[in-house]
């Protein structure tokens, strides 16, 4: 659906956006046209995805040097490849010839190579090879490198930046430590990614596994008494939310699954050792972290009504050792599949209706806190936005 143009970016969004700032308590949610317009997705992207950091998952997913992944941010396309160093790099992913996209898919690669006229660039973006270029008048290959983006990697995470100059990565984490240095994620290692498209807006999808409102309702039979009262949100500092409940067994596994429970991460104690965190960094990656294992998901946007994520499986690097893990392990797989299953049917209805042209902001309960955190940050960001153009 697409909403006519003096609504989108007249005076109704600002005041709508504006609502959402207006009290914690009875603040409405996003309004239902940012879920559904393809105009207001474009304003994303510049309010969102290319202001500040945007979440690519686990680092080891690239542990070799040369090993790349063509990334498309939320309309931009990026190469993101480990150099010789073994440093994460980001770069453009268009030939500074003639514009090619250089590199699709993931692989691993000891040059950039322009599948067009053969420009060939270091793991570094540096201009290399050029042929026939040397007769140019004023051409200096030096020039003519890779445009580069700012990466990067913290507590096992990966992170890219398109904005110039990037603001500092620790202040976008904030407080992060604090609430997670317990698990000592970057001994965790990643052992399944599936890639896939949803159709749902990117945020319903993440809103989705921040709230506990829904867990009856959606997965009576699958996860549900698991979750008992969870937590209030923790006060945090940093552009990100989380909330911490105890649990009933293991989140990680069915209801009818937990005897195939794995042990506890090294050194994890006391309320930690019990029940799960629910982390949503902004804006696009939340996982949640058990006590034995985090499941991750990144959602970035295709169209309004469309996205792509990437759904990845940790736990600790002591745990791969166990001589069962590999058949253990597969017991995690199986809760995440199913409960990702029970949710993709109810967001397809929520997408539906957010289209409506008669659908209107709601209201938050007490068991939806992450997702008004959310809401309050995003308001923040497109109203910056906004305020650039007229009303």
């Amino acid at each position: 659906m697409r909403v006519s143009t003096d609504l989108v970016f007249g005076r109704d969004l600002r005041q709508q956006l504006r609502a959402v700032l207006a009290d914690g308590d009875r603040s409405p949610g996003i309004p239902p046209a940012c879920y559904a317009d393809d105009d207001l997705l474009a304003l994303e992207r510049s309010a969102i995805f290319r202001k500040g950091w945007v979440g690519l998952g686990r680092s080891d997913r690239w542990p070799h040097g040369g090993d790349y992944s063509a990334l498309d941010i939320a309309g931009e396309p990026v190469i993101l490849v480990r150099n010789k160093a073994g440093v994460l790099q980001a770069f453009a992913n268009s030939c500074r010839h003639r514009g090619s996209r250089l590199l699709a898919g993931d692989g691993n690669c000891k040059k950039i190579k322009c599948p067009f006229h053969w420009w060939t660039y270091d793991l570094e973006g540096r201009l290399k090879v050029c042929s026939r270029m040397e007769n140019a008048i004023d051409f200096d290959p030096a020039d003519y490198g890779l445009v580069k983006f700012a990466v990067a990697e913290r507590h096992g995470f990966a992170w890219l930046c398109l904005a110039h100059p990037a603001p500092a990565i620790d202040d976008w984490l904030g407080d992060f430590a604090h609430f997670h240095g317990f698990w000592n994620l970057p001994q965790w290692r990643t052992t399944r990614v599936r890639d896939l498209e949803v159709d749902c807006n990117w945020k319903t999808f993440i809103e989705v596994f921040n709230e506990y409102y829904h867990l009856p309702m959606v997965h009576p039979e699958s996860i549900s008494r698991l979750y008992p009262e969870p937590d209030a949100a923790d006060q945090t500092s940093g552009q990100y939310t989380t909330q911490f409940g105890v649990t009933e067994g293991v989140a990680a596994l069915l209801q009818q699954s937990q005897q195939h429970a794995l042990p506890a991460a090294p050194g994890l104690q006391g309320r930690e050792a019990m029940g799960t965190r629910y982390t949503w960094i902004y804006p696009n990656m939340t996982y949640a972290l058990s006590q034995d294992s985090m499941w991750i998901y990144q959602a970035l946007p295709i169209t309004a009504d469309r996205c792509r994520v990437v759904q990845t499986i940790c736990f600790p690097a002591e745990t791969l050792m166990l001589e069962d893990f590999g058949q253990r392990a597969e017991h995690y797989y199986e809760r995440i599949d199913a409960a990702l299953a029970e949710d993709l049917p109810f967001l397809q209805q929520q997408q539906i209706g957010l289209a409506s042209s008669y659908a209107r902001q709601g209201r938050f309960s007490a068991l939806e806190p992450s997702v008004a955190r959310f809401a309050y940050w995003y308001a923040q960001q497109m109203l910056r936005q906004l305020d650039h153009r007229p009303e």
